[in-house]
Order: C-alpha cells, then sequence, then structure tokens
C-alpha cells in the first residue's frame, strides 16, 4: 500500500495487476470549512453539514457530518495521486459510477483516503482503455469505510 503511485506503466503491466490494489492517495481532511464551502456551492445547507451545534444536539453524530457526495467529489483527486500512471496517455475521463453505496457518515475534523483496486482493463479501441476500479474511501481509525464504488475511467492514449 504506496502512497506513491509509479512513474509509468503500460496497459499489459495493468492487466497483470487485475485483482490487485494498485494505489492508496494520501489523507485528507475534511474540515468543517471544507464542508461549508462545499454546501455552499451546492446549497445543500441542512444543519447536519452546517450547525455543528444544533448537529451536536439533534443528531447521534455528535457534531457535522460531510455531505456523502463531498467525499465521493475526492475521488479525481485521490485517483490522480494514487494510481499508476499510464504510459502513453494523453487524457484520462472521468467516465462514470456504478453502485456507488454509502457506508458511514464522514464526521467533521476526520481524515479520509482512497484505496484503488483494479477491477478491469479493456481495450474500447487501439486509443482508449477502459479501466474499472473498485474503490472503498476510508475514514481514518473507523471500522467502516465512507463509501464503497465501481469507477470507471476511460484512458485515451496517443
Amino acid at each position: 500500500m504506496n502512497v506513491h503511485a509509479p512513474l509509468s506503466v503500460s496497459i499489459d503491466d495493468l492487466r497483470s495487476r487485475i485483482g490487485q490494489e494498485v494505489g492508496v492517495s494520501s489523507w485528507k481532511v475534511i474540515d468543517q470549512d471544507r464542508i461549508d464551502r462545499f454546501a455552499t456551492v451546492t446549497e445543500d445547507l441542512q444543519f447536519i453539514h452546517v450547525d455543528p451545534e444544533r448537529a451536536l444536539t439533534e443528531t447521534p453524530f455528535g457534531g457535522t457530518i460531510a455531505h456523502g457526495f463531498l467525499t465521493l467529489s475526492l475521488l479525481s483527486a485521490m485517483g490522480q495521486e494514487a494510481l499508476p500512471v499510464i504510459r502513453n496517455r494523453t487524457m484520462g475521463i472521468n467516465y462514470g459510477l456504478e453502485r456507488v453505496r454509502f457506508l458511514a457518515p464522514v464526521p467533521a475534523g476526520a481524515q479520509v483516503r482512497g484505496c484503488f483496486t483494479l477491477s478491469e482493463v479493456s481495450m474500447r479501441s487501439a486509443t482508449q482503455a477502459m479501466l474499472r476500479y473498485h474503490v472503498t474511501v476510508e475514514i481514518e481509525g473507523a471500522e467502516k469505510p465512507a463509501l464503497a464504488a465501481d469507477w470507471i475511467t476511460l484512458a485515451v492514449l496517443g
């Protein structure tokens, strides 16, 4: 579980790693400021996210929690940091998510990180490789991850 991805791998190298964890990101802090900024942008201002005093007294979480989609939105940054660089890739496209499951709330002040297991590599054409990862976003010190998903990316090769 190395946070630093290899400099460069080929599609064939990746195919040999199907079923293996291929990257783990560093920890990302989900502090109240980040939660508030996300709430402002999305206009999702529910008290459970933006009112620490009320969340403390009216929820079982002991304070505010991150929006599930805030946690999910960090996948791109986590993947950029943790996933192997594909040799000859000119562009990567977030192609989609399947089976997203929110499993545990992320309390304000917690840290999360992405763990990426390569599930599939298929060539759509000579210049397009579709990669599927099973991703979990762990919460530091928690038994359950924040979420699990199947993440599909398209690597355009030049």
